[in-house]
């Protein structure tokens, strides 16, 4: 059984501002955690919730269903987002919220193969009708496009070490389970890193799941087309959980948030942008949601607004 705790819950839904009868979309589903707090405050207003994963989408709906309210849940990618939602007539929108942590049942439900913790088979699809697995990652990949996906994803230190390492174990046999990742991983890496505090193939497995579910890149466009579509006042906000996916986000909101006007160039009416940051700095959990939730401690909150 899952347990599903939503991340920087009361923040999010704070620079949300949501509107009684406003246009959101949770673009995450997920567990419903979200879903179900935005849900609470429309009275004709209408979400719409994006999730690519079938069970999220049948456990999300069984919370959805208690309030007796307007949904509507799209299976896609929320990459998709302008196009799923101008097919649905919709063309602006309140509010968008990005939660970019792995749900919690992904993790838990060892099948999935999201973790390190649990022998399965190497998965990490959050859409299982995709073909690209971590398994096929592992064991077809060449030496050189592995060690590209573990520096990028995961500025994992070892990744010369552990491509080497997966590219020697299976000229011997395939690496099936996240068990056999896990050994071959501590075989490549110096025992003296071994024993320093956190688990040895976090970095791996992150890197391995961005690859898979080409993570960064579809949340870049769209996070972009996001803001295309907001309303005066529509807000974006967005929970990110290690430092390529913040780094996105707080590029993509700097370049909206700021105009770049060449020195030199003489100006006769004042450019002002199309958004601002609804915050000066990042907002981070409370000590008290630290202590009540593990998951909470890599989260990072980002918003914005159309002005």
């Amino acid at each position: 059984m899952y347990k599903h705790v939503s991340v920087l819950l009361k923040e999010s839904i704070e620079y949300l501002n949501i509107k009684k009868d406003g246009i959101y979309v949770d673009m995450t589903l997920g567990g419903g955690g979200h879903a179900f707090e935005i849900l609470k405050r429309l009275d004709k207003g209408h979400l719409y919730a994006f999730d690519q994963d079938q069970y999220a989408i049948d456990k999300a709906s069984e919370k959805l269903d208690r309030l007796n309210k307007n949904y509507t849940i799209i299976k896609s990618n929320f990459v998709n987002i302008k196009e799923k939602l101008n097919n649905l007539g919709i063309e602006k929108v309140d509010g968008v919220l990005y939660d970019l942590g792995v749900s919690s049942f992904q993790f838990d439900i060892p099948d999935r193969g999201f973790s390190y913790k649990y022998d399965a088979p190497l998965d990490m699809r959050m859409d299982q009708t995709k073909e690209l697995t971590a398994k096929k990652i592992v064991n077809e990949y060449d030496y050189h496009d592995i060690v590209k996906i573990l520096y990028r994803y995961s500025e994992e230190k070892f990744a010369k070490q552990i491509a080497r390492r997966i590219e020697a174990v299976r000229k011997e046999k395939i690496i099936e389970t996240t068990f056999d990742l896990v050994d071959v991983i501590k075989s490549a890496i110096p025992h003296k890193a071994l024993s320093k505090k956190g688990h040895p193939a976090k970095k791996t497995f992150q890197a391995l799941r961005i690859a898979v579910n080409d993570e960064l890149r579809v949340f870049e466009d769209s996070v972009t087309d996001a803001l295309t579509m907001l309303n005066k006042d529509g807000r974006v906000v967005v929970i990110t959980f290690h430092s390529l996916e913040d780094r996105i986000c707080k590029t993509v909101f700097k370049e909206n948030t700021t105009i770049d006007i060449p020195k030199n160039i003489p100006i006769t009416t004042n450019f002002e942008p199309d958004y601002e940051l609804l915050h000066r700095k990042v907002i981070l959990p409370s000590e008290e949601e630290l202590e009540n939730n593990n998951r909470a401690h890599s989260a990072k909150l980002r918003a914005i607004k159309k002005v």
